[in-house]
């Protein structure tokens, strides 16, 4: 999801809630404790020089039970952190949580509940190390039978 998703998806919500892949729900005494712009350059392991570039949202819970993020607030956070950073609409979210550890995770939405869902590692140079493509998967019936072989019920075995 993108920032300018996120603003446009909050203008339609009364309130915000984040559920992590697990399925359970992030407290809605959570504060939105960064928003920043994560550069990233590295070479990966076949030797190509790469950038990324994510807008970062941090999530925090204390005990503060009392105050809630809503909507437009989230919102003008938002649109303070684009104006101050100068961040790009269309650059996707990144979201940081800690529950036992802090992990990242990508953002998207479902019936008005923002689903953080997991991210994954990969090889982005798998031609230059030597890993194989997945192989395609076919089913049986699909693959023709070489001459000079034993057939079920042909009494060659």
């Amino acid at each position: 999801m993108t920032l300018l998703e996120i603003k446009n998806h909050l203008e339609a919500l009364n309130q915000i809630a984040f559920q992590l892949p697990n399925g359970n729900l992030v407290p809605s005494h959570f504060h939105v404790t960064e928003v920043g712009k994560i550069d990233k350059n590295f070479i990966d392991c076949g030797g190509t020089v790469r950038t990324e570039s994510v807008v970062n949202f941090q999530l925090w819970e204390a005990n503060d039970y009392d105050h809630r993020l809503h909507p437009e607030k989230l919102v003008s956070i938002i649109e303070l952190s684009q104006r101050l950073l100068k961040l790009d609409e269309n650059l996707d979210i990144e979201v940081e949580y800690q529950d036992e550890t802090i992990q990242k995770y990508n953002l998207d939405i479902n019936n008005g509940v923002f689903q953080l869902t997991s991210k994954f590692t990969d090889c982005l140079a798998k031609d230059n190390c030597g890993i194989p493509q997945e192989k395609p998967k076919k089913n049986l019936n699909q693959l023709t039978q070489p001459a000079n072989t034993c057939t079920p019920n042909s009494g060659c075995c």
